[in-house]
């Protein structure tokens, strides 16, 4: 008999070792902080197949097709990040034969493409120059020469903080060639304006953990009423089972089952949409707008420089060009230790980045935001000037105090 040796149990290794002392702020590209009532919403766990849960599926659903601006009934969760919606648009639109345009600005949209490829279906892609939003002449050109199934495009691409603000003109075109449209609108619907029906877009995605500053993990996809026919006759074999729309649907329109639903991510998602249905997308939206452009002014007062050119300029994630000879990741280490105020680095590019999205844009957060900037930014050798930043910054938030608390 061969001697064993038992497997011990690891010694006690409590949360409270790894993390911070207090918790930090964050101010990056995503996740955002929850409101207290999130949170208490993410704390409870139900029956996934009972009746209350039943409840929770149906106010998600209408509450949504606010948030999407659509009457479409269509709208499915996702167990994932938005990522995975993401794969779940793609999947169920795309295979072998099928050709899709997709619009790069960046990252996320790359991303788009490189899960077209995956499906096998041929990509063209479009790229308009760095920094700058897709065109929509340049874009209708292309699709009346390529004979496309599917458009792919994000409406704001976090990467590298581009705005694609022609999104409207580029869908509703599309729609009349008879190409369907796929639209990643994880960080910037409910920051900003996105009408789905009115815009004609076929698919919009988005995260939970951005601007509808819910949890990470549970993410929502709109399907339109023109583009649910192709799902549901598609005679193509389906590599995905968790992503399949067909069965995504039992659960979410008829009360069936599929898999263990993220009960409790759901439930922080039904608080979440909640918030932004009581504040108004009107209502959010201005907030929204007056928290990024006031936080942008102070920063070039400050004396930085902003990545992207205000036409093109994302405003739910905000890109600051690190000044030369300044460590970027001792800026953003000095913040964190520091101050408790995180913000997000770059994929390769010479930026830093601040997020403007749900509970992010609030004074109090701007100010406690823009502070720790300006002193790690001062203590690695930047030369700026943070009191005109500060003052540039109180200067615009002190005539909405209502709106931005």
């Amino acid at each position: 008999m061969i001697p064993t040796t038992p497997i011990l149990p690891p010694k006690d290794l409590p949360l409270n070792n790894i993390l911070p002392d207090e918790p930090l702020l964050l101010m990056g590209a995503g996740p955002v902080p929850v409101s207290q009532k999130v949170a208490m919403a993410n704390s409870v766990v139900i029956n996934h197949l009972g009746e209350t849960m039943n409840k929770v599926i149906e106010r998600v659903r209408v509450m949504s097709q606010y948030v999407f601006q659509t009457r479409s009934p269509h709208i499915i969760g996702v167990a994932g990040p938005g990522s995975a919606a993401m794969e779940m648009a793609i999947t169920n639109l795309l295979w072998p034969g099928r050709k899709v345009l997709s619009i790069n600005n960046g990252f996320f949209s790359s991303r788009l493409a490189e899960m077209a490829e995956r499906v096998g279906a041929q990509v063209t892609v479009y790229t308009p120059p760095a920094g700058h939003e897709a065109c929509a002449k340049e874009v209708e050109e292309l699709i009346s020469n390529g004979d496309f199934d599917v458009v792919t495009m994000v409406q704001g691409e976090t990467s590298c903080t581009v705005w694609n603000s022609q999104l409207a003109q580029i869908t509703q075109l599309a729609h009349q060639h008879g190409v369907l449209s796929i639209v990643d609108a994880v960080c910037t619907l409910s920051t900003m304006p996105l009408q789905m029906d009115d815009w004609q877009v076929d698919v919009v995605i988005t995260g939970g953990q951005k601007g509808l500053a819910s949890i990470p993990g549970v993410s929502l996809i709109a399907f339109s009423e023109h583009v649910w026919p192709v799902i549901m006759e598609r005679t193509v074999p389906m590599p995905h089972w968790c992503l399949d729309v067909r069965l995504a649907s039992e659960f979410w329109e008829k009360k069936g089952y599929h898999y263990t639903a993220p009960v409790s991510g759901i439930l922080a998602l039904h608080e979440a949409l909640r918030q932004v249905c009581l504040e108004t997308l009107e209502k959010r939206f201005e907030r929204h707008l007056v928290c990024s452009n006031a936080l942008q002014m102070a920063i070039e007062a400050m004396g930085l420089k902003l990545f992207i050119e205000p036409e093109s300029r994302l405003n739910s994630v905000v890109g600051i060009v690190v000044p030369e000879g300044v460590d970027s990741a001792q800026v953003l280490t000095n913040m964190s230790n520091l101050y408790k105020v995180e913000i997000s680095g770059s994929f390769g590019l010479p930026i830093i980045r601040i997020g403007q999205m749900g509970e992010q844009s609030r004074a109090h957060n701007l100010y406690r935001t823009l502070h720790a900037l300006g002193m790690s930014m001062k203590s690695c050798g930047a030369s700026i000037d943070l009191p005109a930043g500060m003052a540039e910054l109180e200067r615009i938030l002190d005539t909405k105090d209502d709106l931005t608390a």
